[in-house]
């Protein structure tokens, strides 16, 4: 055989295994592409009806950061403000907004739920007198009268302001005005109001040509805490909803910051019903006391805090602050 016919057998051979070949890839099944997963639900109890407190929740879910997540959450506000808690104790909402006050009186009380992050990391509440009024220093509210809506918690608060100036509960006079704050004391029902969120109704105030002044309860004897946090069922640390849920809820803060004018824009989108000047007035004084890194704790913070309910008798023991407040970090 010579070279010349031993190249073109050998060129033939070839040829026949690629053709031989080629049916077999033809009928070989194209890889498939992964299908997205469904996001899985979750269920957010508000303290109450949606407001500019919840700006990075509705964010959250308006910019698509939930979704990002792999969560399709439903924000519920509540026929109640007593109700979130309690519709996690019971499991029948995974994740609630509520209260560091709030949430000492109930792990005492043995519902087991737990602060998983912070929502606001400044007090709102404040106490408020008119500025054109007699009151100039909480030492002028000797024998005037003060409104409240909630006794317990605020009563805690008023005492200790009053003690900054030497005065006690005995030296003035508690009116329980039923939520009506603001009008109670434009309409001098009372000389002062305990209970005030200094970002809504010194906003309302100014905005009835009435404005006020706040006095605030970390500036005269109250221990710094968080207004607002977030808490679950203790059953539920370990679920992976959490911690994506609150990285969204990181990220959309952050974008508030940021996008300050965009983030108003997709917030007020969310219900045309919030694009009001009295929102607008408390997102401007709201969005410096979110938290910026919701996870983060300082356990510092609740454990003083706790000591000054039980010192204030709104407590009557010390549970263990790692029982119902933890960081997922």
């Amino acid at each position: 055989m010579t070279l010349d016919v031993l190249k073109k057998t050998v060129l033939a051979a070839l040829c026949l295994l690629v053709l031989g070949a080629l049916p077999a890839a033809a009928q070989a099944p194209a890889p498939t592409k992964p299908q997205p997963q469904a996001p899985e639900k979750l269920s957010v109890v508000l303290d109450w009806f949606v407001n500019p407190d919840h700006a990075p929740l509705v964010l959250a879910k308006q910019l698509g950061f939930f979704r990002d997540a792999g969560l399709e959450v439903t924000l519920i506000a509540p026929a109640d403000p007593n109700d979130p808690p309690k519709l996690v104790a019971a499991k029948e909402a995974d994740i609630a907004v509520s209260y560091q006050p709030q949430l000492h009186l109930l792990a005492e009380a043995g519902l087991p739920i737990v602060r998983i992050g912070t929502l606001v990391e400044t007090p709102l509440n404040s106490l408020v007198v008119l500025k054109n009024g007699p009151i100039k220093s909480i030492a002028d509210l000797k024998g005037k009268k003060i409104g409240f809506s909630v006794s317990g918690f605020e009563d805690a608060l008023l005492s200790t302001m009053l003690a900054s100036a030497g005065l006690t509960l005995k030296d003035v006079t508690l009116i329980n005005v039923n939520f009506s704050l603001s009008p109670a004391l434009l309409s001098r029902q009372v000389d002062a109001v305990i209970g005030a969120f200094r970002n809504f109704e010194i906003n309302q105030m100014a905005l009835e040509r009435r404005p006020g002044v706040a006095f605030f309860p970390e500036e005269n004897g109250v221990p710094v805490y968080d207004e607002l946090i977030y808490i679950t069922h203790q059953q539920r640390l370990g679920d992976p909803r959490v911690r994506r849920f609150l990285d969204a809820v990181e990220r959309a803060s952050l974008y508030m910051v940021n996008h300050p004018k965009e983030a108003w824009s997709a917030f007020v989108a969310y219900d045309k019903s919030l694009n009001t000047e009295i929102n607008r007035r408390a997102w401007r004084d709201t969005l410096p006391r979110f938290a910026m890194r919701p996870q983060a704790l300082d356990r510092t913070r609740y454990v003083r805090f706790a000591e000054f309910l039980f010192k204030q008798n709104l407590i009557g023991r010390h549970v263990p602050i790692d029982r119902y407040v933890v960081s997922l970090n």
